[in-house]
């Protein structure tokens, strides 16, 4: 067992950032609640620091315990690096931001935002009991960030109530990335488990870990938020499995049938019966596709039982199944309303609104459910709160805006830019950001305007823009010299 190991100092400094308080610790490492001195706002910096391979010396250099130790450490540190890197590159709403990451004390550092907020399991004393919307509100972003995990390679591995927090807008994000691993690491898995939440197969280091694994400890979740008490560990559910389906124990006043299906469906203790991808899941939760057991993993033969071998069930599933591979929608939403609520989240995110709406309309049964959807995917929390009550008002006026009025919004926007930041400033990151994304940098730069509150803190918002990593660090490095004297 890993000794206690004694933290960094508060007030200590690594590179721009002061080191204020402990905010947690784990297996892996310890983090911390940091300063960025340079731009004035505070961040969560996670050291690399297996307890049980590693000691912190006198001069906070950390170092392995005993030469025995020190391929594992070496091994842990190259991969810390690795995911670091990879996860840098994630951009989604509900996946904490990963700003940076560097090397210093022998070890390594990973920068991330700092969420202000609640963990889930505090968030929701005060709401329970809970109601299917509630859950789902929580669990959709969550599962939609998942899916943008797997899709990159890589799996959480350590999904959990502790490690899902509620931001003070309501909307959730998933922490702690210390457990997460390439799907085709070299080599095994190091085992992780949260008893309860992990699957069968991460007890052991050598087992096919995959989409289907994090989906389970996401449906533990839901189980949780359900019943208020956890699932059985998943080892005793090998045999004469001896937990109660939430079909069997979900108030049925309070959740669909479907819903509590999708959440047994995660939580089946065979991985190949299990949802292989979080869009399976998702449709499934929606009620619009069905929560087979008979489908089994891309790398295992795919069979489906004869007719008269199913059970009624089943027959309805593999009937459901034909008729949500139509391509016409479940729900028909009035098509003005929806260009209109298109229209004001272009305004916010660009382009990508119309995929979103398009994504949206396939798992929501209500127009305001469909806004409360992809309000999350807007970053300013003034912001998201104007689009959604702007969405809203659609709901009684199906007449899209009119240019008018997009104008006077635009007008608006660039006030509240000028009112910060002299115009020659915004022109001259204006001119530095196009030569990175072109046209899109001036509808970029007066956004961050708005929010910004110096000129240092524009250059670091505008920065996300820029997609090479290279490119953005030189651009950062600016912004950080800018902060200082003005060019």
């Amino acid at each position: 067992m890993g000794q206690t190991i004694p933290t960094l100092p508060q007030g200590h400094v690594l590179n721009e950032y002061r080191i204020e308080k402990l905010l947690g610790a784990g297996g892996f490492g310890l983090t911390y609640l940091a300063t960025d001195t340079n731009l004035s706002f505070n961040v969560a910096i996670k050291e690399y620091l297996p307890a049980d391979a590693a000691v912190r010396d006198e001069d906070n250099s950390i170092r392995p315990r005993t030469e025995d130790d020190r391929i594992t450490f070496d091994w842990g540190l190259a991969r810390f690096l690795d995911e670091a890197r990879t996860l840098a590159t994630f951009r989604h709403p509900n996946i904490v931001r990963v700003m940076r990451f560097f090397q210093a004390n022998n070890t390594a550092y990973m920068v991330m935002e700092f969420v202000r907020g609640a963990q889930l399991s505090d968030w929701i004393k005060a709401r329970r009991p809970l109601t299917e919307q509630t859950i789902l509100h929580v669990v959709r972003p969550l599962a939609e960030g998942l899916g943008v995990i797997h899709q990159a390679g890589y799996l959480h591995r350590d999904v959990k109530p502790g490690n899902i927090y509620m931001r003070e807008d309501g909307t959730p994000v998933l922490l702690d990335f210390g457990a997460a691993r390439a799907t085709q690491s070299s080599g095994d898995l190091t085992a992780v488990v949260s008893p309860g939440y992990a699957p069968v197969e991460q007890y052991s280091e050598s087992s096919a870990q995959g989409a289907w694994s994090d989906l389970y400890a996401l449906g533990g979740v839901m189980y949780w938020m359900v019943t208020g008490t956890k699932p059985v560990d998943a080892t005793a559910r090998i045999k004469n499995d001896p937990q109660k389906p939430a079909t069997d124990i979900g108030d049925a006043m309070l959740y669909s049938r479907a819903f509590l299906s999708a959440i047994d469906w995660a939580l089946n203790p065979d991985d190949a019966k299990r949802p292989q991808s979080s869009d399976a899941f998702l449709l499934a939760l929606s009620g619009v596709a069905p929560t087979p057991s008979l489908t089994m993993r891309s790398d295992d033969a795919t069979r489906t039982l004869p007719v008269n071998e199913m059970t009624e069930a089943q027959r309805n599933a593999t009937s459901t199944k034909r008729l949500s591979d139509s391509s016409t929608p479940i729900i028909q939403f009035d098509t003005a309303q929806l260009k209109s609520i298109e229209i004001e989240l272009a305004k916010r995110i660009g382009p990508l609104a119309s995929v979103l709406i398009r994504k949206a309309q396939k798992k929501t049964q209500t127009i305001e459910d469909l806004i409360a959807a992809v309000a999350p995917e807007i970053e300013d929390d003034d912001e998201r709160v104007i689009f959604t009550k702007r969405a809203k008002a659609t709901t009684g006026n199906t007449q899209p805006p009119t240019s008018l009025a997009s104008d006077k919004t635009q007008i608006g926007d660039t006030r509240l830019a000028l009112a910060k930041f002299d115009e020659h400033v915004l022109a001259r990151a204006e001119k530095r950001l196009a030569q990175h994304i072109g046209a899109l940098a001036k509808i970029v730069v007066k956004k961050a305007a708005i929010r910004a509150r110096d000129v240092g803190e524009l250059y670091l918002i505008i920065a996300d823009e820029i997609e090479d990593k290279d490119d953005r660090k030189a651009f950062i490095k600016k912004a950080i010299s800018i902060s200082t004297r003005m060019d």
